[in-house]
């Protein structure tokens, strides 16, 4: 099989296993009424509960990306998606706050490695004037997740109860574990490394100023995505009555519209690099315009209507996605591949971590307002200074 033509399979295993990661972790917020009145949860338990896994994300982004890049992506990555499988399973048994924190905690640990895993094979396999365009297309299997996540759950939960839907849900990255065994290989000369090269040691990442460049970044707009996953579905009951058989077609509509934003915001980025634009100039230009759009968050609370609401969310979950398909790139356009799950991880963590806090600060500020105001307007605006801390701290990027 030639490697353009193998490399092009590969992404599309990632994109695959970002899906079922996404469908995994999108069943307790689509859930999340009826289970509350079945277990008689508050906000805030609810807030815990998303922390918990919030947690398990930030601390498994910290180990999953130095095991990927010492052990490498084929055993590292089927063993991620095998534990986070057992743990999304897992949910069905709970009976309390304790024991889906306890499963949402295994959850977190398993699925960290998806994206350290994908985007060190993209690094791997593809040269940088593709790379955008690669990262986009396996990041929309986030969104397909998402859109396959309420019409699955909704099904299974009217006709089974809402036990049986985790289960479900959970056996679906087995039969994904058997075809990434089968098929995945290392190249032979990663594009940036040797091959065989070990891990980049951390004194050599963390001292780096694009290092904390990317951090900060990945800090101040990480929860917003988290957020979005797990209050939208929230938000649209409470704002427009829209039950849980209501909202399959808005979140539908949503998260086919972010997995356009993810491609589209890949493809321009790799489109001005074919063209003769520099790396910097096409990473930059990308992640500006996604800031932009990005702010149609702070008009959602105003909307008359639930339509209204959904394009502005849509909008929003587009900005999102085509920024991650960029800020994954600028990773590898800047690291060598041996690296790039290190670095992936640790920016990772550093959002994750404030993800724990902004989750459960969300669930605060729910409780005390009663309105979604206060939170899409702090939202909104991450994304421009996310760009003004890329634009400062890293003159020039890929050079």
């Amino acid at each position: 099989m030639k490697p353009e033509t193998y490399r092009w399979r590969i992404v599309a295993l990632l994109f695959f296993a970002t899906s079922i990661n996404y469908i995994d972790r999108q069943v307790l917020g689509l859930l999340k009424p009826y289970i509350a009145e079945d277990l008689r949860w508050g906000e805030a338990e609810y807030g815990y509960i998303v922390s918990a896994f919030q947690l398990a994300y930030a601390l498994g982004l910290l180990v999953s990306g130095r095991l990927l890049d010492r052990f490498g992506n084929k055993l590292a990555y089927a063993c991620a998606v095998a534990l986070w499988s057992l743990a999304g399973m897992g949910h069905a048994l709970a009976r309390s706050v304790v024991g889906f924190g306890v499963a949402r905690f295994a959850l977190g640990m398993g699925e960290s490695a998806n994206f350290p895993a994908a985007i060190k094979a993209v690094a791997e396999w593809f040269p940088r004037k593709e790379r955008a365009l690669a990262t986009g297309i396996f990041n929309s299997g986030s969104n397909v997740g998402a859109i396959a996540a309420p019409v699955i759950v909704a099904g299974i939960t009217i006709t089974y109860g809402w036990r049986w839907a985790f289960v479900i849900t959970g056996l679906l990255g087995f039969a994904w574990i058997v075809l990434w065994l089968l098929a995945y290989r290392r190249p032979p000369q990663p594009a940036e490394a040797p091959a065989g090269a070990k891990a980049l040691p951390w004194r050599a990442i963390v001292g780096r100023r694009s290092t904390l460049a990317i951090c900060l970044a990945r800090l101040v707009t990480d929860w917003v995505w988290w957020m979005l996953l797990f209050w939208a579905p929230d938000f649209l009951y409470k704002a427009h009555g829209v039950d849980l058989k209501q909202s399959v077609l808005p979140l539908i509509v949503i998260y086919s519209v972010s997995s356009v934003g993810g491609i589209g915001g890949g493809w321009l980025s790799s489109h001005l690099v074919r063209t003769g634009r520099s790396v910097d100039f096409a990473r930059k230009t990308s992640i500006l315009l996604c800031g932009l759009l990005a702010l149609s968050l702070l008009f959602v609370t105003s909307a008359g209507s639930l339509w209204v609401a959904v394009a502005l969310l849509s909008a929003v979950a587009a900005a999102h996605q085509a920024w991650a398909s960029n800020i994954y790139t600028v990773v590898s356009d800047i690291f060598p591949s041996n690296a790039v799950a290190s670095v992936t991880g640790l920016a990772g963590f550093t959002g994750s971590i404030f993800g724990v806090l902004a989750a459960s600060a969300v669930g605060w500020v729910l409780e005390l307002t009663g309105s979604y105001f206060l939170i899409f307007a702090i939202a909104g605006a991450t994304y421009l200074l996310a760009w003004g801390i890329l634009k400062v701290m890293i003159p020039r990027i890929g050079e």
